[in-house]
């Protein structure tokens, strides 16, 4: 971080970190919050942490209707962190959808286990929903050759992003995609605060 990083308090646990590293809300014309991941929305911009807790105490402790200096509109802060997180799955979920259409994805257990043992593979997903002996031995070759891996959507969301039926596992080759893709599971990972089956 350099010094001309734009800071920003938590609403939550009031630390001061850089602009870019907090999760950023904006009201919409109808004062209802919402959250701005790209932070590109107009007008004015409350933050918290990207942690599901700081934004929980920011919504229980009514920081944000202070922030923008008047009542919002939340339905509460189950449903504000259920959105954060879908928004940061559609995300993750967007590149892995990039990724295959520039050809650089691979699904299929048997393919991507052989991709795998290339060292071919940069970042791996294996569906929720996947058989328990396929997963085990997926997980244990990826962490054998210390390939990244995350278990967040299901079979059939992980062939929607590709374009096909349902698929238990998929893997990112390395490629230009890896670091943001890492990046954005991170977020994912730090906002649910290691509740997910990410490594």
């Amino acid at each position: 971080m350099t010094g001309k990083d734009p800071q920003r308090s938590c609403l939550g646990c009031r630390e001061t970190r850089a602009k870019r590293e907090l999760l950023r809300f904006v009201l919409a014309p109808d004062r209802t919050l919402l959250p701005d991941l790209l932070a590109r929305l107009p007008g004015r911009g409350a933050y918290t942490c990207m942690n599901g807790s700081c934004l929980r105490s920011a919504v229980q402790k009514n920081q944000f209707a202070r922030a923008f200096k008047g009542e919002i509109r939340c339905d509460g802060a189950d449903l504000l962190i259920g959105e954060v997180v879908a928004r940061l799955e559609a995300r993750i979920g967007s590149y892995l959808a990039l990724a295959n259409k520039a050809g650089k994805v691979v699904s299929g257990s048997d393919l991507v286990m052989e991709l795998i043992k290339k060292k071919k593979a940069g970042v791996l997903f294996i569906a929720v929903d996947i058989s328990p002996e396929i997963g085990t031995k997926v997980s244990f070759l990826a962490e054998r050759f210390a390939v990244p891996h995350v278990a967040i959507f299901t079979k059939e969301r992980i062939g929607a992003f590709l374009g096909k039926g349902l698929r238990s596992v998929a893997a990112i080759e390395q490629s230009g995609f890896i670091e943001t893709v890492t990046r954005e599971i991170a977020k994912y990972r730090n906002f649910l605060e290691g509740g997910t089956d990410a490594r």
